[in-house]
């Protein structure tokens, strides 16, 4: 277990590392280059989340300083108990130690991650893809330079360049002591940590994101929402792939085609269900199957229902557990929609797109967990911290 570092510390580290990005900003564009000149997948979202551009850096450097704006999330009390025998009984928020950050193709999460991390007091192990080694090699150099200015041990922020196999042997077995483990990337990701780690995992990543439009929709609404949630930014997990139309909408055919056409024009490839090809004429669905996929690519399927509580059913059956949105002016139905769809997030009338630590008022975020314990969607510096008993007594016995 690592002592925890005061909070001055913490802070200080946090704001020289945003300035040192700053100040570097021009030599981590150029090594992100050579990263994007290595890269020879054509996996258009991986290459998306590779560029880290004036945007990204931006990000990056707001994250850090919005952090360390905030709050200590150590430390705080969530509970109190004087016992009958005096005894003063104490639950406060704590550190988990280390964790392990494992993820794909995205710089920016060396950054921002580690930041959250680190800000709530653990010590941070980077595990980046081979892909973008060399723009991550260079941001740790700098939490290093930050760490080192501040006296600190540059062992509180540590690159794993692991391989596959060697990823895999540090999970069954970790040369060092590690208290969470947080996968952010493609399902084979998830899946191989899951099966491989022997401590607790935070599942992030998986979208799988629908949106339905009830028979009382402002159709307006959904189309601008169904257009910006699948086309602003096709490579990440708030994006948008699959849409619910419900058969009681008037000329539900009508919409359907507009939404189709508009999303054609943005170059999305856009499959149907039985209903939605023959009233539309684009391809139909080979197989259910597909209602399953996250596709992180200019690709949707849109379906119909026949109801509210079918439309339910249907992404409770096949969504990744991440967002749904009702599309309504009726705020009845939305009610009885948002309470029984099982997702992290749910909305009534906007874009899951949203879905976002930023967004949500987190001050950034270090995942999305699509799991239940201990901490659903968006997890911010509040929630990455475990909890402690301190029972403060004058001799009592049991």
């Amino acid at each position: 277990m690592n002592q925890l570092l005061a909070i001055e510390k913490r802070n200080a580290v946090l704001n020289l590392m945003a300035f040192l990005l700053e100040q570097e900003r021009k030599s981590i564009q150029v090594i992100n280059q050579q990263d994007l000149s290595n890269y020879v997948g054509d996996d258009l979202a991986m290459e998306k989340r590779l560029l880290v551009d004036d945007a990204k850096i931006d990000a990056m450097i707001l994250s850090l300083q919005q952090l360390s704006n905030q709050e200590d999330p150590v430390g705080k009390l969530r509970f109190d108990f004087t016992h009958e025998n005096g005894m003063k009984i104490h639950n406060k928020t704590a550190a988990f130690g280390t964790i392990l950050i494992i993820y794909e193709s995205r710089p920016d999460v060396t950054v921002e991650a580690g930041g959250i991390a680190f800000k709530s007091g653990n010590k941070i192990l980077l595990k980046g893809g081979k892909e973008s080694l060399l723009s991550n090699q260079k941001i740790v150099s700098l939490w290093h330079q930050a760490l080192t200015d501040n006296g600190i041990s540059n062992s509180w922020v540590e690159y794993l360049n692991y391989d596959r196999i060697e990823t895999q042997a540090f999970l069954e077995k970790p040369t060092q002591k590690v208290d969470l483990i947080v996968p952010r990337g493609g399902e084979n990701l998830i899946n191989f940590v899951k099966k491989h780690a022997t401590c607790p995992v935070i599942v992030s990543g998986r979208g799988n994101n629908f949106v339905y439009v009830n028979a009382e929709a402002d159709l307006d609404q959904a189309l601008a929402i169904i257009i910006n949630g699948k086309t602003s930014n096709i490579s990440v997990c708030n994006a948008l792939d699959k849409v619910l139309i419900d058969t009681n909408l008037p000329n539900w055919e009508a919409f359907a085609s507009k939404i189709i056409s508009a999303l054609q024009q943005q170059k999305v490839t856009v499959l149907g269900d039985e209903n939605i090809s023959k009233a539309t004429n684009v391809p139909q669905i080979e197989s259910d199957l597909i209602w399953y996929e996250e596709f992180l690519d200019y690709k949707i399927v849109i379906g119909t229902v026949n109801s509210t509580q079918e439309a339910i059913d249907k992404i409770n059956k096949y969504c990744g557990g991440h967002s749904a949105s009702i599309i309504t002016k009726n705020n009845i139905v939305a009610q009885e929609f948002m309470e029984n769809v099982d997702t992290a997030a749910v909305y009534q009338n906007a874009s899951t797109r949203f879905t976002d630590g930023g967004q949500f008022g987190l001050g950034g975020e270090l995942a999305i967990s699509t799991d239940k314990l201990h901490q659903r969607g968006p997890i911010g510096l509040q929630h990455l911290v475990t909890n402690k008993w301190y029972i403060y007594g004058d001799g009592q016995l049991r």
